[in-house]
């Protein structure tokens, strides 16, 4: 009898009313931990760590290039990687060193 009592009430708390209000301060709250959240997922630090060793495919769907792309910054020396077997693998901290020194902030318009 107890414990049906208890889930009747976990329910009651959890159930959304039409009266319920949302104050700005929860949804302060929702923005802080979304944020949170994408800036984790954007850092890796997600709790699921990217792979050391990524294939050629993975490269360009991270940087979003062709493969033709890809063949001219392995050519020209722009981002490293290893052969093994015919099968091309590139270290995702030499793809995050190549893309920390080209990282651009836009700068607004000085207001006169």
């Amino acid at each position: 009898m107890e414990a049906t009592r208890e889930k009747k009430t976990d329910r009651e708390n959890s159930a959304i009313y039409q009266n319920q209000l949302v104050t700005l301060e929860h949804l302060e709250m929702l923005k802080e931990e979304l944020l949170n959240r994408i800036r984790n997922m954007l850092d890796g630090t997600s709790g699921l760590n990217a792979k050391k060793w990524m294939k050629s495919i993975d490269v360009r769907k991270l940087l979003g290039i062709s493969p033709g792309t890809l063949q001219n910054l392995r050519v020209n020396g722009t981002i490293p990687f290893t052969k093994i077997g015919g099968v091309l693998y590139y270290d995702h901290e030499d793809i995050q060193r190549v893309l920390s020194p080209n990282r651009k902030h836009n700068q607004l318009p000085s207001q006169s």
